[in-house]
């Protein structure tokens, strides 16, 4: 997947993510942005981990685990 495959699954992360956290997370670009970050976390992290899904959904799941994480560590600093 090229990069554009991967920014657009990056931002759907985020959108999922920001749902999926209570409060929403820190708003609709912000989530955005963190399921970028996330997804590189969570790809970083299941590859540390010996851990592969394939395909779309695979890297979309992967991305949205990142996210969540990212999210809940930056909703901790913002307390």
């Amino acid at each position: 997947m090229g990069i554009i495959g991967s920014i657009i699954i990056g931002c759907l992360a985020g959108f999922c993510a920001g749902k999926l956290m209570k409060g929403g997370g820190f708003g609709f670009i912000m989530n955005l942005v963190l399921g970028l970050f996330g997804g590189v976390l969570g790809g970083w992290l299941f590859d540390a981990l010996g851990i592969s899904w394939g395909g779309v959904l695979g890297q979309l799941g992967t991305a949205i685990i990142g996210a969540v994480a990212i999210l809940w560590v930056a909703s901790l600093i913002k307390k």
